[in-house]
């Protein structure tokens, strides 16, 4: 009867196979940041003559959009690889911030001796599966194709079996390179992409909890809204519809003439109850968002605005729901606060997704001096923003134009 097969012998095995899958797993992150390194150089260079300083931000969101990929795919191979959160809101911010410098140079070195290891990854067990067996088929080829794939010619049987030895010299290097280089891909992402040594990740916790503290603050208001709308609107007008129908059936027999005037109010009060019923449910989640998407429902709010919009959507797929939901406030709030604070003649929205993050930007020529608070709304818009762990950035100067400029994580 057979020995089953000890649990230490798999024990071995599993750390390569681990390893084989991660740097397998890291050829596309690989591949991605060699292009991208490419396209920093040319970035790089064209900024000598001003050109690449308008390129420089979209190049850097992208260097954060990949370094993010990477904690994330590094995450399911132990434990988490913590960002440094969003990203700095400009160019010149974003090369002074030390996170970002260690981005940057994760790109070159994953770019480069990353892809090489990432292609070692899976090279090795490919060349020593294909030349431990080559005994098993190289009778098969056609005589001009006997010939090895390395350096000598096989015509017998023992050309066949140097292959064959050369392909056991090739498991011998997966078993003993692999694991290491993927240690060591491992450790420059802990050291690059990681929190810097001495971080207090405290802070980082003491931010998210109070961005999930806004979250809460945030649903807590919206009920209360949706509870003062339904109170004093739609309740006022159903109990006005049940006096007015009271009074109706009251006077039919006496006074039929003031009986279908009195119902006459009634259908006019229960209308207006629909229609407060249809605005309370559009601010809970516009239907045109389920309908036409996030592209569709902002040209929506443009049609309504009181002043002149144009909508620029660049949103390929999907994002979340709840994503989609706090973009559509935020330009609403904001086209509202442009027609009543701002004096402006044209205002200008644009959404695009870079990678797992939307970015939405409202522009308007009105004369700035936009400032949270003094009811404008920002503060709360700023609530729902935070409440996703997004950015956003209120450039207003005196005598404008006012951009306001939001940044939503919504998956990958």
């Amino acid at each position: 009867m057979p020995r089953p097969v000890s649990s230490a012998r798999w024990g071995g095995v599993r750390p390569v196979l681990g390893a084989l899958e991660q740097l397998g797993g890291g050829l596309g992150t690989a591949l991605l940041a060699f292009c991208l390194l490419l396209w920093l150089v040319v970035v790089a260079v064209l900024s000598l003559v001003g050109v690449g300083l308008l390129l420089a931000p979209a190049a850097l969101r992208g260097v954060r959009w990949l370094a993010d990929r990477e904690r994330a795919r590094l995450s399911r191979w132990g434990p988490d690889v913590l960002g440094p959160g969003p990203a700095p809101d400009s160019w010149r911010a974003a090369l002074g911030d030390a996170a970002t410098r260690r981005e940057l140079a994760w790109v070159a070195g994953h770019g480069t001796v990353g892809l090489v290891y990432d292609l070692a990854g899976i090279a090795l067990p490919v060349y020593a599966v294909r030349d431990l067996t080559y005994p098993l088929y190289w009778r098969a080829l056609a005589p001009e194709t006997f010939g090895s794939p390395w350096w000598w010619s096989v015509s017998d049987w023992t050309g066949a079996v140097a292959v064959s030895l050369l392909g056991l010299g090739f498991a011998a290097l997966t078993v003993g390179l692999t694991p290491l280089m993927a240690r060591s891909q491992r450790r420059g992402v802990g050291r690059l992409l990681g929190p810097p040594p001495g971080t207090d990740l405290s802070l980082r916790v003491a931010e998210l909890t109070a961005t999930r503290a806004a979250a809460l603050d945030a649903h807590v208001a919206e009920l209360r809204r949706i509870e003062r709308s339904l109170h004093d609107g739609t309740q006022n007008r159903l109990v006005a519809v049940t006096v007015l129908l009271g009074a109706a059936r009251r006077s039919m027999d006496r006074d039929p003439a003031a009986a279908g005037e009195l119902m006459g109010r009634a259908q006019d009060a229960a209308e207006q109850a629909l229609a407060e019923l249809r605005s309370v449910a559009r601010g809970i989640l516009p239907p045109v968002l389920v309908d036409r998407g996030l592209a569709g429902a902002l040209t929506g709010l443009a049609a309504s605005s009181p002043v002149p919009c144009t909508v620029d959507v660049d949103v390929p797929g999907r994002c979340p729901a709840s994503v989609e939901a706090t973009a559509w406030f935020v330009v609403a709030e904001a086209l509202t606060n442009v027609a009543r604070h701002s004096g402006a003649s044209s205002v200008r929205v644009t959404a695009r997704r870079y990678g797992d993050r939307l970015s939405v930007t409202v522009t308007d020529d009105g004369h700035g001096g936009a400032v949270e608070g003094g009811g404008s709304g920002l503060a709360g818009v700023r609530r729902r923003v935070e409440a996703h762990d997004g950015v956003l950035t209120l450039d207003s100067p005196p005598g404008g134009p006012t951009t306001l400029e939001v940044e939503l994580p919504c998956g990958s």
